[in-house]
C-alpha cells in the first residue's frame, strides 16, 4: 500500500536486544496526508531500513508500507511497516524561480503578463 504526505513528527532511534539476543532497532515517523481532511498516520521502519530511509520533517514523501496486527494477552495491536520512502519532488510550484549562477540574486519573477503595444496607458 501507498500513501502521501509530509513528515510532522521525527521520533527518537529505539533499539534493543531481543529474547533471542538478536539487536534491533526502529525509527517511528508521523506523516500528515494532504488530503481535504488532513490525516496523521504514525508509522515505523524496522531493522536495517531504520538507516536506509532516514527521514526529516518537513518532508514530503510516498511511504510504501504494510499493516500488521498481532495479539497479546487477549489484545490486539496494529503497526503500520515502513518497507519504502521517496521523497517527492518540493520545487515551488508557478511563479517559483530558478537561481541563476552562485552569488547573484535570482532574477525577479512576476505574476503579470508582459506589457505589449496594447498595454499603453494614455496619462
Amino acid at each position: 500500500m501507498e500513501i502521501k504526505g509530509k513528515i510532522i513528527v521525527a521520533l527518537p532511534e529505539m533499539s534493543g536486544t531481543s529474547q533471542a539476543g538478536r539487536a534491533w532497532k526502529k525509527r517511528e515517523y508521523v506523516l500528515e496526508t494532504q488530503d481535504t481532511i488532513p490525516r496523521k498516520v504514525h508509522f515505523d521502519f524496522f531493522g536495517d531500513r531504520a538507516d536506509q530511509y532516514p527521514l526529516n520533517v518537513g518532508d514530503d514523501i510516498t511511504l510504501s508500507f504494510d499493516i500488521e496486527s498481532r495479539e497479546y494477552n487477549g489484545r490486539w495491536f496494529t503497526s503500520i511497516r515502513g518497507w519504502k520512502a521517496e521523497k517527492n519532488n518540493t520545487a515551488p510550484q508557478g511563479g517559483g524561480y530558478m537561481p541563476t549562477e552562485p552569488g547573484f540574486p535570482p532574477a525577479p519573477v512576476s505574476d503579470f503578463p508582459a506589457a505589449g503595444p496594447s498595454d499603453d496607458l494614455p496619462f
